[in-house]
Formats: C-alpha cells, structure tokens, sequence
C-alpha cells in the first residue's frame, strides 16, 4: 500500500532522523535504567520481588497504553501525540530529580513508560506515513538500528552516569535528551494530518487483528525481541558458568546488540531493492536466532559467546526491519497508529516472555533446558512465519525516489 503522493513529494529522508531519535529515547531510556537496578535493589535493601517489578513496569505500561496512544494518533494525528509523548517522558524524569526521593523510581519508570507508549506508535507511524513508495524497508531499518543503538549505549552511559552522580543525574540527561529530540522534532518533522477513517467496530477490529497478515510479522516481532532479551539477560550468565568474567560477558552482550542494529539499515535496502522475500527472510531471522541461542548451549567459552551474540544479533536484525516494514505496506494510511501500536505490545510480550519462560524452564529443570526450549520455539514460529503472505504493494517504481 503506498503512501500519499502528497506527503512522498516533500520530505527528504533527513526529515525521519528526529523520528530515529525518539526510538532512540525509549531505548536508552529503558535500558540504561534496567540494567543498574540490581544496584539499586541492593543498596535499599530491597527483594528480588521488588527488582523484578521495578523491571517490568515500563514495559507493563506500554503494553497497556500503545494501542491506545495507536488509536489516539489516527484520530488527531500522530505529530501531537509524538511531541506530547517526549515533552510526558521529559517531565517524568524530571519530577523524580525534583522528589529527591529513590523510594519514587518505579513511580517514574512508569511515567516513563506511559510516555514512551505515546511517542513510540506515534513515531513509527510518522515513520511510514513520510516513507516514498519503495523505501520502507530502509526507513525501518533505520529506525531500529537507531533503537539498537539506544540498548547498545543504555547500559554503558546509564551506568557512567550513576557512577558520576547517582539516579538524579541519569534522570536529569533522560529529561534533557527528550526535550531536545522534542524540540528537533517540532522543527524538523512536518505536520501529517489525520486522514478520514471509514467507522470501523469491535468486529472489523478484530478481524484486521486477527489476519495473517498482522498476526505472522507480530509473531515474528515477538520471537525475534525473545531472543534480543534472553540473550541479552542469560548471555552473562552462561558466560559466568564457564568461568568468565563481566569484561568478556559485557563485550558478547554489546555485541549481540551492535550487530542487530547495523544489519538492519542493509537488511531494509535489499528488501526496498526486491532482493529479499518477507516471509521467507521473517522466517531466516527466526531461525538464527534460534540457532545462535542453541550454539550458547553447546560451544563453551569465549568463542561460543561470541558466536551465540553474533548469531542472535543477525537473526533479530533481519527480522525487525522486515516486519515493521511489511504491516506498513499492509495497513491503510489511516490506521497505522494502530497498527504500530498494536503490534508494539507483541514485541513487549516477546520482551518479557521469552526471559520468563526459560527462567521457569531453567527453574524445573536447567539452563540449557530453557534455551533449547525457546530455540525450539522460535523454529516453530519460523514455519507459521514463512508460509506465503499477502505481497505488499510497496516497492513499486517511485521517480522522487
């Protein structure tokens, strides 16, 4: 489905950047918390209840709320719902800096995370509505390797920053950073109006939901940020087992995480260039990454690390870009707020629910037990993902382009 010649015409591909930085935000800001929790946790004496909570509550919020800042974006435009998602996000980091109070994280954690659910369906949105025909995939492509990015320096710089001036400052650079990608934003990202929806009941809701073609990109979503997380959470721990310590661990996990956000910019070329099939490249992704979960299990070491991030990291990298890409293509222009946002909560169940069932796994029986399980799993989505779907009719001849 192409977009409208009217928005193609004017926007050079620059104009998306404000829009890479928001995935950014709620990348970085996600992750550059989670990962210094644990600390947290320890230095207020709390359970590994708490942890767990304070963890899932920024998810818990997105996926409650995206589809329907989705929903709302359609309605008003996405624009508004972008800018007030950032300046939301900015005023919850804020205020915790302001309480001076550590007991109010998860308070604003969950600011954060209602805030991100806005700016974050809104943003991909945006994203396809500003796309010529034929560039999706590389728009995508760059949105998630703008994202990855955001989970490779989440850690790293959060963790510097506590270092330097505990909670209050990493706070204060999250409220910083998401005013400025707001201001950019504002002056970048022209305005896209909200196109007339035709009435659509609970039904027809369901329906659109409820296809193939929804249903087999989400699922591949889903299982490809399964992997993203398990690797990223238990990647340490096997790494641990074998006798390494967290400078190697580290280094597999920022690997993992680079290599998904540097494929995906040339994954997202070769589809725009017809040289990529979506299912069966969906499928591929699926089916790397399980492998690369299987070969942690297996190889020992350093080098089976390595390998296992690096595998993982090419197999989310080709899924990613492929899927957003392919329910843009699908979704009519006035429902893509929805869409995206509808699809973002597959992605958020895939985040939490891989780490939970290998952990269960692990807990009955071992480790690797868990990862194979899961590996399992993501073969099985693999055969459901790569039976033929609709081809979309994005990649047609565009002279602007």
């Amino acid at each position: 489905m192409s977009m409208p010649p009217a928005v193609q015409a004017v926007v050079p591909r620059a104009r998306l950047l404000p829009l890479y930085a928001a995935g950014f935000v709620t990348a970085f800001g996600a992750h550059s918390i989670a990962a210094s929790l644990g600390g947290y946790t320890r230095s207020e004496h709390s359970s590994l209840l708490t942890l767990g909570l304070l963890l899932a509550v920024y998810d818990g919020a997105e996926v409650l709320l995206k589809p329907a800042f989705g929903t709302l974006a359609d309605r008003i435009g996405p624009r508004p719902v972008l800018l007030g998602g950032l300046i939301a996000f900015a005023v919850a980091s804020a205020a915790f800096v302001l309480a001076g109070n550590p007991a109010l994280v998860g308070f604003a954690r969950f600011g954060q995370g209602a805030a991100a659910a806005a700016f974050s369906p809104a943003a991909g949105a945006m994203v396809a509505r500003l796309t010529r025909s034929g560039g999706l995939g590389r728009a995508f492509g760059g949105y998630g390797a703008w994202k990855g990015l955001g989970y490779t320096l989440g850690p790293l710089l959060g963790g510097a920053a506590i270092t330097m001036g505990g909670y209050n400052l990493l706070f204060a650079v999250l409220a910083v950073l998401a005013v400025v990608v707001a201001g950019w934003a504002a002056i970048a990202v022209p305005t896209v109006p909200a196109l007339p929806r035709p009435r659509q009941t609970v039904l027809d809701l369901a329906r659109r939901l409820g296809s193939a073609n929804f249903l087999r990109p989400t699922v591949a979503l889903a299982g490809a940020t399964a992997a993203l997380a398990v690797g990223i959470g238990f990647l340490p721990v096997i790494g641990a087992g074998h006798g390494l310590g967290p400078l190697a661990t580290g280094a597999a996990v920022s690997l993992l995480a680079a290599t998904a956000a540097l494929v995906q910019p040339r994954v997202g070329r070769a589809r725009d260039a017809g040289g990529l099939r979506d299912g069966a490249t969906m499928a591929t992704g699926l089916v790397l990454a399980g492998i690369g979960i299987a070969a942690a299990t297996v190889v020992p070491g350093i080098a089976g690390m390595m390998m296992a991030a690096f595998v993982i990291g090419a197999g989310t990298g080709l899924v990613t870009p492929i899927g957003f890409a392919y329910l843009a293509a699908t979704t009519a222009p006035e429902r893509l707020g929805q869409t995206m946002g509808a699809a973002e909560i597959g992605r958020e169940l895939g985040d939490a629910g891989g780490p939970l069932l290998v952990g269960a796994i692990a807990v009955a029986a071992t480790l690797n037990a868990g990862l194979l399980t899961l590996a399992a799993l993501l073969a099985l989505l693999a055969v459901l993902v790569a039976v033929a779907l609709t081809p979309p009719d994005d990649r047609k001849t565009d002279a602007a382009e």
